[in-house]
């Protein structure tokens, strides 16, 4: 159910903060437009924003970088008039360039650092875009608070980092006036990349949390946009990350992207996890790319850590050289053996573990005493942190007194650097280090190790007179928590909150053999060195082509309002089922063919009451009653079951268990009685399998019990055919490691048994392997022929097995050839169906003509519910349109029966 949370984008169209309540309905937009192909525009931003139709001025491929902040830096000019722009070149993201084609042109959308006068915004946006191809976002200040301080950095930073909000002191506790400036400053980023937008040709990247609903309000306007979205942070779990009321939300806007990317596969299978969970969205592997199917398209999921620039440390480093302040550094601690940190001052960076650790390596080994120095370089935090005074006091009371403790005139084992440092000096503290430690408890990259790593290995035309000699060797302790971990399979890693741990690792660090140092600083050196930043960006791009490959191939619908709304992406013939159409089919039609799947077609898969409804059942008797129709519910359920349910409707053909058994109708059917189609009042099946020996059911059901047992919310179903374990109650991981024992124990139980075991969707299977035998010899080319049978009706499972002569297929094939024998070839057919078991029918159907067992003109019409991937043309929205559909053609049909009818007797 969707959640009470802000959910309506258009609410914040005219610039307003949404009222929760009646006022904000009354001001809901009126129609949402789903024509094909284009998607409607919000009324607000025709007057401010270029149509998907106006083609920019700058022609070509270009990729569009939308970032929270620029890589920019501004200072008001000397005179006060007007203002000086430079790149940051310590921004990384400005390097994306390095890795895209050279005639790929960069566009940065993104907010300054500095508060621009109104007066002055037109003006800077001319000069920037002109010379710095840069379009800044000017948000009012009222939004700018609640937006960055507000719900960035005290409501997604901290949960990102795994911080709740326990108490207001702590975290602070959902304030929905920040969730509405967040998404009012996203729609402001929208609109200013709308500006310089050519949606044909472009490519708009979108950087980190703080722009995480953007993809929604792009995608609305330009459903074929090519769009890509890099988190930076962490994903938290879902266990975290479900915490947050608007949890939901956020998940459907990144969806509506074509990219995802991530640092490390975990912060990916968090998000993938929070898709399943919370949208029931599993995700596929495909020859090594992970893929999200959203409403017919793929939402590529990227893992790849971000990496840096070398050309700008080894520049840094030269400076640092020129300046000496590396001479000046290896002087200062002459015959010290130094150990440094360089982090922001905030409360995940685990500072103070680090002092806390220094201090028991100096007790548990005194021989560093005198000898091993920590320098700790604490950069001032970019925005307003959570308890920051708090961790300052910490930090110097740590560093006070462990000096006072193992100080001594001439050496203090912590120099505690409180200040901003410059690039260059900060490169030549690496220069002089033996050993970096992180203790981030934790973090999404962390890019420090790498700089360390270049640093370490000495620049080729550096001073000679710096008195530094090339080093070439380097240790790293690093946390297990932050991102580029996994990358550093040379370092030390370490769970920063096991202080002991870490002072052991470093001693281990800076005791090592220098030839291991060596070799384990190579191994780092050429990773690093090949994968930067330029290849980060290189991979990420081509990962977007090869996902938006089919955007123009395919038909678009822009659907739902908010965040509900989403672009279904469908093949060109595949189009929603006209009730006016299929209705005029039915009454030119003579000979029918009705084909209806139960669970997920004519009943919701979520109804408690799995039965039909009185209406359901009027509908079906009034249609199966016309002597020209042959209808038929095809189910994965039980016999007993669709017995129960569908007597009243004696005309109604049944096949059970996907066709496994048919009822007495469609004996009747098969035989070619002369006394037409005619229900016994005692119901009859014909089993159409030889096969009559279900021993291995006894083997099967204990291993699935005692797996059951195991598994809270799991449960059998035991059919005549096959037993099914599915887990689809239970926790969705847990069940899917049960799922995958389960598999490997009943296939090595039953290996001498002629079964298939199978795994599908929240369910392990065993059926008969081998079905042969059908029917008499008049049908015997059915007998061996190989089909694929896909789906569980009974909880809206998929399953994949090879069976041999029963399928949902083969009952349309059937059908199909007895009307000819009847010499009543069917000129309408009509057969809809939900998952994946149904696609075996569509098939058939598909087939059918070029077999001529169907007519030349028949009117086929193949329809799958729910708008998604099928062999079908068409498609009904759900199993409400369904039965509307049905209902319209049973008051189409001219000659009704009721449930107290008679069947025809029989001579």
């Amino acid at each position: 159910m969707m959640s009470r949370s802000y959910t309506n984008l258009l609410d914040l169209a005219s610039g307003n903060f949404p009222v929760m309540g009646r006022d904000r309905d009354r001001r809901r937009m009126s129609r949402v437009m789903t024509v094909p192909g284009s998607i409607c525009e919000l009324d607000d931003d025709q007057a401010v924003s270029v149509s998907s139709d106006n083609q920019s001025s700058l022609a070509g491929d270009r990729m569009i970088v939308v970032l929270n902040l620029l890589p920019l830096k501004a200072k008001r000019r000397p005179d006060n008039k007007g203002w000086s722009f430079s790149w940051n070149e310590d921004s990384l993201l400005l390097r994306i360039k390095d890795g895209l084609p050279e005639d790929m042109e960069v566009l940065f959308v993104g907010s300054l650092s500095v508060d621009v006068d109104p007066i002055e915004q037109d003006d800077v946006s001319s000069y920037l875009l002109d010379k710095f191809r840069c379009v800044p976002t000017f948000l009012p200040p009222n939004i700018l608070e609640k937006y960055y301080e507000g719900f960035c950095k005290r409501h997604l930073w901290p949960l990102f980092h795994y911080m709740l909000p326990f108490s207001p002191d702590h975290g602070g506790r959902f304030d929905r006036s920040m969730w509405e400036a967040y998404v009012s400053a996203n729609k402001i980023f929208s609109q200013k990349v709308v500006e310089v937008l050519n949606p044909e040709d472009d490519y708009v990247w979108i950087h980190d949390y703080h722009l995480m609903v953007l993809p929604t309000f792009l995608r609305r306007r330009f459903n074929r946009l090519r769009i890509g979205f890099f988190l930076h942070s962490p994903f938290p779990s879902s266990e975290l990350y479900r915490t947050l009321p608007v949890r939901e939300e956020i998940l459907k806007a990144l969806l509506c992207s074509d990219l995802v990317g991530f640092h490390t596969f975990d912060y990916a299978r968090h998000f993938l996890s929070c898709c399943s969970r919370m949208l029931g969205l599993e995700y596929q592997s495909k020859r090594g790319y992970i893929g999200l199917e959203y409403y017919g398209r793929t939402v590529g999921i990227k893992i790849m850590p971000v990496g840096i620039h070398m050309g700008h440390i080894e520049s840094m480093k030269k400076i640092a050289d020129k300046e000496l302040k590396c001479k000046e550094l290896k002087q200062q601690f002459e015959g010290k053996t130094v150990l440094l940190g360089v982090d922001d001052l905030d409360i995940f960076k685990g500072i103070n573990l680090k002092l806390l650790a220094m201090e028991h390596m100096l007790k548990q080994h005194p021989k560093w005493q005198g000898q091993a120095v920590l320098v700790q370089i604490a950069n001032p935090m970019r925005g307003k942190g959570i308890d920051l005074e708090e961790i300052q006091a910490e930090i110097q009371e740590s560093c006070k007194r462990i000096n006072k403790q193992f100080g001594k005139p001439g050496y203090e084992p912590i120099v505690y650097i409180d200040r901003s440092v410059s690039s260059s000096e900060c490169m030549a503290y690496y220069s002089v280090a033996e050993c970096v430690v992180v203790t981030a408890v934790r973090d999404g990259m962390n890019l420090t190790p790498y700089e360390y790593i270049v640093c370490r290995q000495g620049v080729s035309g550096a001073e000679t007179d710096s008195g530094v000699e090339g080093p070439d060797k380097s240790m790293i302790v690093v946390s297990e928590f932050i991102g580029c971990s996994p990358s550093l399979s040379g370092a030390i890693r370490i769970n920063p909150w096991n202080v002991e741990a870490t002072a052991e690792a470093m001693n281990e660090a800076v005791s090592m053999a220098e030839q291991e140092k060596q070799l384990r600083h190579e191994k780092h050196y050429r990773y690093v060195s090949t994968h930067d930043v330029a290849y980060w960006s290189r991979s990420f791009l081509q990962d977007m082509e090869r996902t938006c490959a089919d955007h123009f191939r395919k038909r678009c619908y822009g659907i739902g309002l908010g965040f509900g709304f989403r672009v279904v992406s469908l093949d060109p013939n595949f189009r929603k089922l006209s009730v006016d159409d299929i209705v005029n089919a039915y009454i030119k039609s003579k000979s029918r063919a009705i084909f209806l799947d139960y669970d997920g077609t004519v009943m919701p898969q979520n109804s408690i009451i799995k039965s039909p409804s009185a209406n359901v059942i009027s509908i079906l008797n009034k249609i199966s009653g016309d002597p020209n129709n042959t209808v038929f519910i095809v189910s994965g359920r039980g016999r007993e079951s669709l017995t129960n349910w569908f007597s009243p409707c004696r005309k109604l053909g049944l096949a059970a268990e996907h066709g496994y058994f048919l009822s007495q109708e469609m004996v009747c059917l098969f035989k070619n009685d002369v006394h037409g189609l005619g229900w016994e009042q005692e119901q009859e099946w014909e089993v159409c399998s030889q096969t009559s020996d279900f021993g291995w059911m006894h083997l099967a059901e204990p291993v699935m019990q005692s797996y059951t047992d195991a598994t809270d919310g799991s449960c059998i179903e035991k059919k005549e055919s096959a037993i099914v374990w599915q887990y689809r109650d239970a926790d969705s991981g847990f069940g899917f490691s049960q799922a995958k024992e389960m598999l490997d124990h009943l296939e090595s139980v039953l290996a001498n048994e002629p079964v298939a075991v199978k795994s599908g969707q929240f369910i392990v299977e065993v059926k008969p392997q081998a079905n042969t035998g059908v029917f008499d010899e008049k049908y015997d080319r059915f007998n061996h022929t190989t089909c694929i049978s896909l789906g569980f009706l009974d909880t809206t499972i998929v399953l994949i097995s090879t069976l041999r002569g029963v399928t949902k297929g083969l009952v349309a094939e059937k059908v199909f050839t007895s009307l000819v024998e009847k010499g009543k070839r069917a000129d309408f057919v009509l057969c809809i169906g939900d998952d994946r078991s149904d696609e075996d029918m569509f098939e058939i159907i598909g087939d059918a003509l070029s077999r001529n067992i169907i007519s030349y003109d028949t009117k086929v019409f193949a329809c799958t519910v729910g708008q998604k991937p099928s062999k079908a043309k068409y498609y009904l929205d759900d199993t409400s349109e369904v039965v509307l559909m049905l209902d319209s053609l049973a008051d189409a049909t001219d000659t009704p029966v009721t449930s107290d009818d008679e069947p025809e007797d029989s001579d």
